[in-house]
């Protein structure tokens, strides 16, 4: 797994992928949040960091599907699946490698923002008066998201050998799996039925923990989510000799 992992990351460091990657979000959270009038944290003389929060996963959405659209799909277009599979590596090993290596790159995009509590912390009257377990807790939720999204991402790669299919795929999956059952949910006028459709999707959990308060049972689901993506690009990888 180790050795898929590096490889992987080392791929994204050798490319443009990877900077173009922590480039553009670095870019459109900056604009958002110090540019743009209707998003800008100087508008309102608030010290938050709402604009990444909120705005974040919706970029995230067509970000990660950038990262793993080429982890499996290219693979199996130059025929060097095959090859990798005839190593000494199990399909959990290479699945988890994959994976771990495009969250880490998501994890690093996520870092490099935290230039921007600091800078608000700094400009808050008095200095520090910001909401730092809410701010910390958005963070917990906004790498939990993009493992949900890398798992879904590196799934759909492993489905097609055509890396803009596997880009749309997964861009449509990562907004149904976050806003979608929210949707849903807004159809029903029972409130049960409601609550119920809504703590399947992505948002419910995320807002949770963006409270700053951090409930087993949104790990659960976050954990448990991406886990079952993972399980199931694993099986996709073993079909291949059915």
């Amino acid at each position: 797994m180790i050795h898929i992992f590096l490889k992987e990351f080392n791929s994204f460091l050798n490319s443009l992928i990877g900077y173009l990657v922590v480039g553009v979000f670095l870019i459109a959270m900056g604009l958002l949040m110090w540019v743009f009038p209707d998003s800008s944290v100087l508008r309102d003389g608030y010290a938050n960091m709402d604009t990444l929060f909120l705005v974040g996963p919706y970029i995230f959405i067509f970000l990660v599907p950038a990262i793993t659209m080429r982890s499996f799909a290219e693979e199996r277009k130059l025929g060097t699946l095959e090859l990798l599979m005839t190593k000494p590596l199990s399909e959990a090993d290479v699945v988890l490698g994959k994976f771990l290596a495009a969250f880490l790159l998501v994890i690093i995009s996520l870092a490099l923002t935290l230039i921007y509590y600091f800078v608000l912390s700094y400009l808050g009257n008095p200095e520090g008066n910001i909401d730092a377990p809410g701010v910390m807790g958005s963070y917990v939720g906004m790498i939990l998201l993009g493992g949900v999204f890398c798992s879904i991402g590196i799934l759909a790669s492993s489905l097609t050998s055509n890396q803009i299919v596997s880009f749309i795929v997964a861009a449509f999956f990562c907004f149904i799996f976050y806003s979608g059952f929210d949707s849903v949910a807004s159809l029903f006028n029972d409130g049960e039925s409601s609550l119920l459709v809504k703590q399947f999707g992505i948002v419910y959990h995320y807002e949770s923990i963006s409270k700053g308060l951090i409930d087993s049972r949104d790990l659960v689901y976050f954990l448990g989510v991406g886990g079952i993506l993972l399980l199931f690009t694993k099986v996709v990888l073993s079909s291949r000799s059915w």
